[in-house]
């Protein structure tokens, strides 16, 4: 329940900073409950379904991988298929909401039979017309991150969408890990708020949380930051995640400018 004056809803996007480890998986929820967090979201990829022979088989040795092929890295990243129901109800047990970004179809149905509350779907896949068509089919609340994108391709995303469900909530974003402040562009919040009329919010890469706090104040719905146990871990995301204490503390200050925030009669 976002928008029309409801709290931010806070996203701690877990993404793959578990590294492909459900117990590190099933620590990094605990984490994000104890954050209080409303939300965790994960990724799920099948990698042959969006990488060509060659990038599957390209040579991938460098300090971030984690294995000798891009395609060996990016398949040792996905949770098993079994791991992924007792995560979700480990995570609605906490209170928290439990959802993924899929990064093909075959993803997306995994997802539809879990059974999620929504779907994410990345700002590379703002052009995906197929992808964006299945998801929302599912009958879910889709959150579409708008990075990379000019307004063309973010008004044919948005046209896709609404042939299946009114149910959007557009994400300004900046596609650099980490992004610099000046990268941001949050007043672009309001452009898309006004364009589409829907509920809009920020998925940040930056570093630090005063970007964040700003993003609500100037309207965010859904704030959304990579969330990580460790950010000098070798993963993709790491680097420009949040640890638990940086998320923690960035919750209580956003309920706090909520509070401050509220009209009151004089």
């Amino acid at each position: 329940d976002i928008g029309d004056g409801r709290p931010c809803f806070i996203v701690a996007e877990i993404g793959v900073s578990h590294d492909g480890n459900v117990t590190k998986a099933a620590k990094m929820i605990e984490a994000a409950a104890r954050c209080k967090a409303d939300a965790v979201k994960f990724q799920r990829r099948h990698p042959p379904s969006i990488l060509t022979r060659d990038a599957l088989d390209a040579p991938y040795v460098n300090e971030r991988s984690f294995g000798s092929t891009y395609g060996s890295h990016r398949a040792a990243l996905e949770l098993p298929d079994q791991a992924w129901l007792p995560l979700k109800k480990l995570a609605e047990k906490l209170g928290l909401a439990f959802f993924a970004t899929p990064y093909d179809i075959l993803s997306a149905q995994c997802l539809a039979d879990l059974g999620v509350p929504a779907v994410k779907i990345a700002s590379s896949d703002v052009t995906n017309t197929p992808l964006l068509d299945y998801v929302a089919r599912m009958g879910v609340p889709v959150i579409l991150s708008t990075g990379m994108s000019d307004e063309e391709e973010i008004d044919h995303a948005v046209r896709t969408i609404w042939r299946h469900t009114q149910d959007l909530v557009l994400m300004n974003c900046t596609s650099t890990y980490p992004a610099k402040d000046d990268e941001l562009n949050l007043r672009y919040m309001r452009v898309l708020a006004k364009r589409f009329a829907t509920p809009v919010g920020h998925s940040g890469h930056e570093l630090g949380t005063a970007t964040s706090l700003a993003a609500v104040v100037l309207g965010a719905s859904v704030l959304e930051r990579h969330f990580t146990l460790d950010k000098t871990a070798k993963g993709p995301d790491h680097a420009a995640s949040l640890e638990p204490d940086e998320f923690k503390r960035l919750v209580r200050d956003i309920r706090s400018v909520e509070a401050a925030m509220k009209e009151h009669p004089k």
